[in-house]
């Protein structure tokens, strides 16, 4: 039964009160993005670049531009401006010198031109591979001999160039009429590296750094060698092979986390044997001849292939008050510094911003230390007070952003197709404090939408961080245990709020039918003082909010006005969900014997699965209510938190009755 009325004279309301004060607060602070600073025209020089250009001249006029965008960044002081025509410029930029708050730098795309900058270099002088080259790599690798490689061979579709890409294949990223190719490997995952076409899983027998898989059919010795990579839930790894025969491969080292390989929920997947190419987009890149080699139906002299060769498109290590406005980034990617400031990134357009198949760090432990590209993948942005928005960024085998230092913004931009290494990385990858992500749409994502790994502010700072008004789906596509806003492990998060996000349609990994801990926001293993209010979920395995206390317990969490539902776990043990007070949510209640048990307060929550809500239209997931619904005038007030309602009391759940609609999400 609901008690609003003979709570509201409780004695537990002024600490409520207390809490919701805080909120608001938080809210109030955060939602303020800074703003874009603009310098005078006036009070600076304008700079023109032209692929047509030459570096030699003034840049003054369009008629005397540069050609490259370094050669602005060389010359360029605070309040001057580098206008860039359309073309692709495949370089680094290195900035020489800041601006200042009140006359930034500003690299911008002239009107209306389509302005790249690339990591990409094309690669030309294609010969086909006949029968002759594959006799002669028989003779170091005779798994070659009537392969799906020599059958591709005789179809004339393999082609080879020399070329040296270093001794590691696992960086290199070819591309083909801008799209990104495929390494071999087995099983051929496709071209859409976030919903591979096969996954393959260890099966019975298998242990330890042993894979058992009876569709392992291949000669003894095939594998030895190759590259593994491993993901068992939370825990993707790769490894080396260091012996195979047919139905079993046996690996330098049990995967880090798990140490063991668990049957049926180990997927696996295998690269390094020129053999395995076959497919059209497929390349193999032969670290020791410096030949790489592709599979193509289509002469490459009629097609524009590139391969990756900068990991950056602006370096601004050493910058601030820097502004890059309707730039393109292609295989390239951006950074800032730990001293940056005041570094603004405005309609940037991304597409395969970082890449890797290694992620492995040598790690043994578990969580954002084991892995590769957590904290320096994607657009990173180090510092305090820089911001990215108006972005639209995809594909990156980590991040899409990842916001580290403190007191920076991402703001309006759309990311998808991120995290296709199936990593911690995320959409958004918060690694700092003080943090502000608003109005983002983040969807296929590899594990999470949105990462929170909080880093405690010095003695004395109060800066949690504020996720609010993102629409995130699609998510959880290679992992499970996983959310579309995850924070872990055992941090104190200083009030951070987590509101206002519409959060829905996990996407479980192709072949699994475990969907457990797939959850809108999930605070894992511990996490202690989240303000979790006013968000809305659907088509969430584990409902809109899940709170593990497994570890150090979910201590003094606000779970409050919520639509999807709860999940409770680990939370029963004496004091172990002391200051957690779950309220006035509506949705299936999982876990409430549990949570009481352990010091947990639960009231005035609605559990949809015994009472009909009576949302407007859930079949097309609108939840907002309709005039008999029950969860008007039943909700505990909470100033900041549940304002707005037509009504003498506030409802229950993320919208109230009668207040305007908020949404989520990017505007463009």
């Amino acid at each position: 039964m609901l008690r609003s009325q003979r709570r509201r004279a409780d004695g537990r309301l002024p600490r409520l009160a207390l809490a919701a004060a805080s909120i608001a607060a938080i809210a109030g602070a955060a939602v303020t993005v800074p703003a874009v600073a603009s310098a005078d025209p006036a009070s600076g020089t304008t700079y023109f670049v032209s692929v047509h250009g030459n570096d030699s001249t003034d840049g003054r006029s369009p008629q005397h531009a540069f050609a490259t965008i370094q050669r602005c960044a060389d010359v360029m002081v605070a309040g001057d401006t580098c206008e860039i025509a359309g073309g692709t410029y495949r370089e680094t930029i290195t900035p020489t010198a800041s601006g200042t708050s009140q006359a930034p730098i500003t690299y911008r795309a002239a009107p209306g031109a389509t302005v790249t900058v690339s990591g990409a270099d094309p690669v030309t002088h294609w010969r086909h591979v006949g029968a002759a080259d594959v006799s002669a790599l028989a003779t170091s690798d005779p798994y070659v001999v009537g392969s799906a490689f020599s059958q591709a061979v005789s179809a004339g579709d393999v082609y080879r160039v020399p070329i040296d890409l270093g001794d590691d294949s696992s960086p290199v990223q070819v591309f083909t009429n801008g799209a990104m190719d495929v390494e071999a490997q087995w099983p051929y995952p496709g071209a859409d590296p976030i919903h591979p076409l096969t996954v393959e899983r260890a099966q019975a027998g298998s242990t330890g750094a042993t894979i058992v898989d009876p569709a392992l059919t291949q000669p003894a010795g095939y594998w030895t060698g190759a590259r593994v990579l491993t993901s068992y839930w939370y825990a993707t790894e790769t490894g080396t092979v260091i012996d195979s025969s047919p139905g079993s491969l046996t690996l330098d080292v049990a995967p880090a986390c798990v140490h063991t390989i668990e049957p049926g929920q180990t997927r696996y997947s295998l690269a390094g044997q020129i053999a395995e190419l076959s497919h059209d987009g497929e390349w193999y890149y032969d670290a020791a001849a410096k030949q790489l080699y592709l599979v193509s139906q289509r002469p490459p002299a009629s097609e524009q292939i590139e391969v990756k060769q900068r990991q950056l498109g602006f370096d601004l290590t050493n910058t601030s008050n820097t502004t890059l406005r309707g730039i393109h980034l292609f295989g390239t990617s951006v950074t800032t510094g730990s001293s940056s400031t005041g570094v603004v990134l405005d309609g940037v357009v991304g597409k395969y911003l970082s890449h890797y198949t290694d992620v492995s760090q040598g790690s043994t432990d578990c969580g954002t230390t084991v892995n590769r590209g957590v904290a320096d993948s994607g657009i990173v942005i180090k510092g305090t007070g820089n911001t990215v928005t108006n972005s639209t960024l995809s594909y990156s085998a980590g991040n899409g952003i990842a916001l580290l230092g403190n007191g920076n913004t991402a703001t309006q931009n759309v990311i998808s197709d991120v995290d296709y290494a199936g990593t911690y990385a995320a959409g958004i990858a918060v690694q700092g404090y003080g943090e502000t992500v608003l109005h983002n749409t983040i969807s296929k994502v590899g594990r999470s939408g949105i990462n929170l790994q909080w880093i405690t502010p010095p003695a004395g700072t109060q800066a949690p961080d504020h996720i609010a008004y993102n629409d995130i789906s699609q998510y959880g596509n290679l992992n499970l245990d996983v959310a579309a806003i995850y924070a872990c492990c055992g941090s104190a998060m200083q009030g951070t709020s987590v509101d206002h996000n519409v959060l829905h349609d996990a996407t479980p990994a192709i072949g699994t039918t475990n969907t457990f801990a797939m959850a809108g926001v999930y605070a894992d293993n511990g996490q202690s003082d989240l303000r979790i209010i006013d968000n809305v979920g659907w088509n969430n395995p584990t409902q809109t909010v899940m709170l593990n206390g497994l570890g150090s317990g979910s201590y003094n969490n606000l779970v409050a006005n919520n639509t999807g539902g709860v999940y409770m776990m680990y939370v029963k043990a004496a004091n172990q969900s002391t200051g957690t007070v779950v309220e006035n949510n509506i949705g299936p209640m999982v876990g409430t014997t549990d949570a009481t048990q352990g010091g947990m307060v639960l009231t005035d929550n609605l559990d949809s699965t015994t009472v009909d809500p009576k949302f407007t239209d859930p079949a097309n997931n609108i939840y907002t209510l309709q005039a008999d619904s029950p969860a008007r005038n039943a909700a505990i007030p909470l100033p900041g938190v549940n304002d707005g309602s037509t009504d003498p009391i506030p409802s229950l759940g993320a919208y109230q009755y009668g207040a305007p609609v908020w949404t989520a999400g990017a505007a463009h």
